[in-house]
């Protein structure tokens, strides 16, 4: 049964926000609905609606309020275990919200009900009777006043189209006009050109001033010859009309009435139009009046569910510093202590169990660390001279996880990302093989960011786990090559040289001795002369690139103009081929390198030949040929791009250095060798790349700071002169 309320509170979740919406809806539609808008609305209606509203929103508190006991729990050291925020919240909450929601309905109910009778047709009839009874009385005497004034203005028209105000018969008739008709006060009035009343006969006049019997605002409604009757004065009734247009004369007249039959009429209709007034208010006010006990009840329950989570707070507290500390103390932290509880209770005896525990913890822990300390140091150690070596180290364990890698192995396999943890096989494949092969000693060939390179590794097993230490002797083997080829290219030389000189020598002179004296075909003979001569001198001109490449002078360094040499060696090809496009550009500055003039122009030299070449042999060439040298320089290093618009690196790219490797269909293989050897006596690099949109780009890169501490002024120059008749052959020998 425990599965029940899990799946009941989302559930309830869902629901009791639509049905909350639901009750707002219908209420609404109940509390505004037609038929009579401002009654009041019955009180069980009333009190129902109130006790809806009211369980839906405290329904809505009070899973607020377990989420929000949710989210404390799970900020505890308990996380989602600590259930008693969640339980004393639901238990507050349940004994808040059913008291209260009885007592709230309860008391709307006793209240409307009370009220009830206030708001009835009984009520409304006896006030509106009371309130006729008065106003028959005031409308009868301001009916018998309005008598007066039309028969007494009739009658002083015709009295003063006869005489004048002024007349000393006129006061007499004006007298008997006030007694005859039992009028308390009576007075003609008329307003001069200022607009200021003045008095021009009286009778019985109090002290009040005439802008008070006959107000400014009147004068509008009193032009059109009606009658003005009222009971403002509170103890008479007043009336004033106008009995002349032409002169603005106007008659006033009054009678005396009962002062409190008049208050008692005012105060009827006061409380007459208080009472309409309240009852057009009466929902609104009873809607209030439920408004302000939901607010109340809800705030009380509110009180409740603070109440609740304060007092789970305090009861939790103890049990959080408890988990708190046992969780530092997971963590390696052997120093955590609870405070013991100030009273004697279980809480209290847990706290010093665990401080007496952690307490054994530390001591014995402080002695293993003690122990632990020596292997630390010897493993840092270790560590230490690992990063130090130059061989590539990667330890694995027996199921061939890499557990240790050093800086060098790093480097050489070009590992960036953590490798701790992952399957050999996945990192170097070609090492995971070594392990299988069961040998000591393997050479092996890896391919490194498209790079071949190759490996001596050697592989030691222990206790399941092996070790793997291998050096890069790819450049060692590249070095042994070339020597090997040098020893080669220097016999050859040799060998093949002494019987050059003779074989030539011997077809000039037969050319010239016997060249007149043929006269069967004489053309094929002198063809077949040449054709030794000729390939006598291709010969000569290999054996002088094997010379060179055997045995490169030693560079006598100076300071030179590198624009010049740039230029010479530019100038030798752009007039042998007009229909490639030459450029170079230096940004107008005349950079001096030291270095040896020679064998740097020999160098761009070849390089240049080598881009022609490309050009001419690429049978896809369409657009002219473009052959563009750039020289920068930012003062300490100095860089040299040759561009071409050719073919592009061959797939032996990784090669194309190497001696005898070539893809020319005439190349000896040895120019670029021989570039590569310049380039690293004057402690350069050498690079190629791919030309954006089609071609190559060579890079040289040198070290100026470098190469002025090579500057020897005196320095010996005889491998340079000693060579210097070469230059021309090895220019056009080219680069294969």
């Amino acid at each position: 049964m425990a599965w029940r309320p899990r799946r009941l509170i989302p559930l309830l979740e869902f629901l009791v926000p639509i049905a909350t919406l639901l009750v707002v809806i219908i209420s609404y539609r109940i509390v505004t609905g037609s038929g009579q808008p401002d009654a009041p609305i019955s009180p069980s209606v009333a009190a129902l609606l109130l006790g809806a509203n009211l369980v839906a929103f405290m329904g809505l508190m009070v899973l607020a309020a377990r989420r929000v006991a949710q989210h404390r729990a799970a900020r505890s050291e308990l996380g989602g275990k600590a259930r008693l925020h969640v339980r004393l919240v639901a238990f507050f909450s349940l004994i808040a919200t059913v008291p209260t929601l009885l007592v709230v309905v309860f008391a709307s109910l006793l209240f409307q009900v009370g009220t009830e009778f206030w708001f009835s047709d009984k009520a409304r009839v006896v006030l509106k009777s009371s309130e006729s009874v008065a106003q028959a009385y005031v409308t009868e005497s301001k009916e018998r006043l309005l008598g007066d004034i039309l028969a007494m203005s009739g009658d002083l028209r015709g009295a003063l189209t006869a005489t004048t105000v002024d007349d000393p018969r006129f006061a007499p008739f004006f007298a008997r006009q006030v007694v005859y008709r039992g009028l308390s006060e009576s007075a003609i009035i008329t307003i001069d050109r200022t607009g200021t009343p003045q008095l021009i006969a009286l009778a019985n006049l109090d002290k009040r001033a005439l802008d008070k019997r006959l107000p400014p605002a009147t004068l509008p409604f009193l032009q059109g010859g009606q009658p003005r009757i009222t009971a403002e004065a509170g103890d008479r009734i007043e009336g004033t009309i106008l009995l002349d247009a032409a002169s603005k004369t106007y008659l006033y007249i009054s009678r005396q009435s009962d002062r409190d039959i008049l208050s008692q009429a005012a105060r009827a209709r006061s409380a007459l139009g208080d009472y309409i007034a309240t009852i057009d208010r009466a929902r609104a006010l009873q809607l209030r009046f439920n408004i302000l006990l939901m607010i109340i009840s809800l705030l009380i329950l509110a009180l409740a569910i603070w109440v609740a989570m304060t007092v789970a707070d305090r009861l939790v507290r103890p049990v959080n510093e408890l988990v708190a500390a046992a969780r530092r103390v997971a963590a390696g932290d052997l120093s955590a202590r609870v405070h013991n509880a100030p009273t004697p209770d279980e809480i209290g005896t847990l706290s010093s169990a665990f401080n007496r525990m952690t307490r054994k913890l530390g001591e014995q822990t402080g002695a293993i660390l003690a122990a632990n300390g020596q292997l630390e140091s010897r493993s840092a150690f270790i560590e230490a001279v690992l990063s130090g070596v130059t061989a590539g180290v990667i330890s694995v364990d027996g199921a061939r996880h890499i557990t240790l890698v050093n800086p060098s192995a790093r480097s050489m396999l070009a590992l960036d990302e953590p490798t701790e943890g992952r399957a050999l096989t996945e990192v170097a494949p070609e090492l995971d093989h070594v392990i299988d092969s069961g040998d000591r000693e393997v050479v092996v060939q890896i391919v490194v960011d498209g790079e071949a390179r190759t490996l001596s590794v050697r592989c030691v097993a222990a206790e399941g786990a092996h070790v793997l230490t291998f050096d890069d002797i790819t450049q060692r083997l590249a070095d042994q090559r070339r020597a090997a080829w040098a020893d080669v290219a220097r016999r050859i030389a040799h060998e093949i040289k002494n019987p050059l000189t003779p074989i030539q020598l011997a077809a000039e002179r037969l050319q010239r001795r016997y060249g007149k004296e043929i006269t069967s075909d004489p053309g094929v003979f002198e063809r077949l002369t040449a054709t030794i001569v000729r390939q006598v001198g291709d010969m000569r001109r290999i054996v002088d690139e094997f010379s060179s490449f055997a045995r490169m002078p030693k560079p006598a360094f100076r300071e030179e103009a590198l624009v010049d040499i740039a230029r010479q060696s530019l100038f030798l090809h752009e007039v042998a081929h007009p229909k490639i496009s030459f450029s170079l550009d230096s940004e107008g500055l005349a950079p001096v390198m030291v270095c040896d003039r020679r064998q740097l122009g020999q160098a761009l030299t070849n390089l240049v030949k080598n881009a022609v070449e490309a050009i001419e042999e690429n049978p896809d060439q369409q657009a002219p040929g473009v052959i563009a040298m750039t020289i920068r320089t930012d003062g300490r290093r100095l860089r040299l791009v040759l561009a071409d618009n050719g073919p592009g690196l061959p797939l032996e790219r990784n090669q194309i250095t190497e001696p005898y490797m070539t893809t020319r269909k005439r190349g000896t293989g040895l120019g670029l060798a021989i570039v590569r050897k310049i380039v690293e006596d004057h402690l350069g690099t050498l690079a190629f790349r791919d030309r954006p949109g089609g071609g190559t780009l060579v890079e040289l890169d040198f070290d100026l700071e470098a190469l002025r501490s090579l500057d020897t002024a005196d320095g010996e120059g005889g491998g340079a002169d000693s060579e210097q008749a070469k230059i021309p052959e090895l220019t056009r020998s080219g680069i294969g």
